[in-house]
């Protein structure tokens, strides 16, 4: 017969219940920030959106030098920049809190006093900026709608609102995962300019601003965009907005979201506890 190992002991719960109080009164906290500075962060959200609509989709189709075709840019371009919005949002919603917590400060250890896993802790990160990353691409879509040259009107159709809104969960928890893992990565001092260069690098080999089915003639170029999260947050909204156009198929997209997740998620917390515990 076989005795337990008094040591190792699963948490009662009492202890599971106090755990999860404990995550839902961290999320309703950041929640509460977000609707306090709903307004502002709105507007800041939508400034880039709104330039790169203008530009692209409302000067160059005025001045005669747009892509042409049947299909408008203002279609390739809106679930596009819904992606890129998505990713900068939760990655930055996540990163600049949490330089700050790690810092010389290391108020981080105020949330580590709570009765929550470490491990929980970096997940109830990840949880608040995906939402918040969701909740900034609602300013995308009126944008795009509604700027644009005569007769350049985006035409999106969903045909499968499920497919749609996991899609756009998949991207926003992918985009946080990275966003957290980056931010236990890189030095806080360093963060901002490398940040800057990687996400420049990542919208535009990130089928924002053309379909990833576009770059067959340069296959290499196509293949190369295959590492970059983006383009299947990108392609997958395309799929699921405007699947007129060419888009990647869903198994990929899907499969790729999913590994990714999975993968930056358990990647970023693993680090996430070694850097509050150190």
């Amino acid at each position: 017969m076989t005795t337990a190992n008094p040591l190792v002991t699963r948490p009662s719960l009492s202890s599971r219940r106090a755990a999860w109080h404990a995550y839902r009164a961290l999320t309703s906290r950041d929640l509460h920030v977000l609707r306090r500075n709903l307004p502002a962060l709105l507007i800041q959200v939508g400034l880039q959106p709104l330039l790169f609509t203008f530009a692209f989709a409302y000067v160059m189709p005025g001045i005669g030098t747009g892509l042409g075709g049947a299909t408008s840019f203002s279609t390739i371009l809106l679930p596009g920049l819904i992606a890129s919005t998505l990713t900068l949002q939760s990655i930055m919603s996540v990163t600049g809190p949490l330089a700050a917590e790690l810092g010389p400060g290391r108020e981080i250890t105020d949330r580590a006093l709570a009765p929550l896993p470490v491990w929980a802790l970096g997940l109830q990160k990840i949880t608040s900026s995906a939402i918040f990353g969701l909740v900034s691409t609602l300013v995308v879509v009126p944008i795009v709608r509604f700027v644009h040259a005569p007769g350049n009107a985006p035409r999106a159709h969903v045909d499968s609102w499920p497919l749609l809104l996991t899609t756009l969960v998949l991207s926003a928890l992918l985009a946080a995962a990275l966003g957290l893992l980056l931010g236990t990565l890189v030095d806080a001092s360093a963060f901002g300019p490398l940040l800057g260069l990687l996400l420049a690098a990542a919208t535009m080999l990130g089928c924002v601003y053309y379909p990833w089915t576009a770059l067959h003639n340069i296959r290499w170029v196509q293949v190369l965009t295959l590492a970059n999260p983006l383009v299947y947050m990108s392609e997958g909204l395309r799929a699921n907005l405007t699947p007129s156009t060419g888009h990647m198929p869903t198994w990929a997209y899907l499969t790729a979201l999913t590994l990714g997740t999975a993968t930056l998620g358990h990647l970023a917390l693993r680090r996430f506890a070694r850097r509050v515990r150190t």
